[in-house]
Formats: C-alpha cells, sequence, structure tokens
C-alpha cells in the first residue's frame, strides 16, 4: 500500500492496516488517524510514536506488555503475530538448541520477574545490521541491571524501533 492510499482510505481501513504496527495495539493507529495526511512515512511514524509517549504509563505498559518473550514458548508453538515470527526468524530465534531455548527461558522469567513486562529488542535492527542469539543474550544480560524507569524508556525506544521497520515494510 502506499502513502497516498493509505493517507485517503477510510478511517476504519486506515486503523486496520496500521493497527499491527504496535504489537496488539490498534490505539496508537487510532489516535493518528484523524492527523492525515501525512507527507511521508517518518512523519507517520513520528506521530504513532509520540501518541505513544502522550498516552501515559498505564497505556504504555500495556503495549509493552502485548509484545511476546523472544525465543519464547509462543515462538515455539507458532502462536506469534506473522511480524513477529519473521523477525525472530530473521534473527535465527527459531533455530536454537534445546539448551539455548531454556537459556532465553530462564532470562525471559528474570527480566520479567524483575520489570514486570517481556523483554523487547528490534532484533531486525537497521541497515542490515540484525541481531543474532548472541547479541540478544547479552543485551538481555545487560538490560537486567537498568532501573525499571529505564528500562521502561528502554523498551520503548525498541518498539519504536520495530514499528518503523514494519512501517517501512507495509509502505511502498
Amino acid at each position: 500500500m502506499t502513502l497516498d492510499e493509505l493517507n485517503e482510505a477510510p478511517r476504519e481501513t486506515f486503523v486496520a492496516v496500521l493497527g499491527g504496527i504496535f504489537e496488539h495495539s490498534p490505539w496508537v493507529a487510532e489516535a493518528v488517524a484523524g492527523n492525515r495526511p501525512f507527507p511521508g512515512v517518518e512523519v507517520l511514524h513520528g506521530a504513532m510514536v509520540e501518541a505513544v509517549s502522550a498516552a501515559g504509563l498505564e497505556k504504555q505498559l500495556a503495549l509493552i506488555r502485548a509484545h511476546p518473550d523472544l525465543a519464547g514458548k509462543a515462538a515455539r508453538a507458532g502462536a506469534l503475530t506473522a511480524e513477529s515470527t519473521r523477525e525472530q526468524k530473521g534473527a535465527g530465534l527459531d533455530r536454537r538448541s534445546d539448551a539455548e531455548f531454556e537459556t532465553f527461558h530462564q532470562l525471559n522469567d528474570a527480566y520479567k520477574a524483575r520489570f514486570g513486562f517481556p523483554f523487547i529488542l528490534a532484533v531486525r535492527g537497521f541497515d542490515g545490521r540484525a541481531h543474532d542469539a548472541r547479541s540478544i543474550l547479552a543485551s538481555f544480560r545487560s538490560r537486567l541491571d537498568n532501573s525499571e524507569e529505564a528500562e521502561i524508556g528502554e523498551a520503548l525506544r525498541q518498539i519504536a524501533r520495530i514499528a518503523r521497520l514494519r512501517l517501512d515494510d507495509l509502505i511502498s
């Protein structure tokens, strides 16, 4: 879909098309639908990120909690969104040994016990610099030392990166 088509689409179509850009959170697309037309994807993305920033802590935490664990049980069971599946496969998280999955499981559990939400990382990266299992595990371990406030901020930054990559995939 082109940005022009998205700008001209009925509100319901706009929200339906962009509803998965922020994982299971169509409220973000709803919040910016009335701001059309957007002159570029960067401006659309910026408006969506601003909507998240303005939403308040409760909605931000709900957005963070809507994300799946990396290499978690849902991934192994094939229960992720198409976008999350593609992103995790791109980082090779679908090809881990049982021992590696156990390490991810332990870190996911430790992270959620510490912060109350899943660890989020834009595993695809930008400019072809995707994460691999080793860099993801290193990020996991280093971010476990963050304060809750710092980690909420980092999770939201990672979500914004994921959203930008998804927008770039969607809009031609």
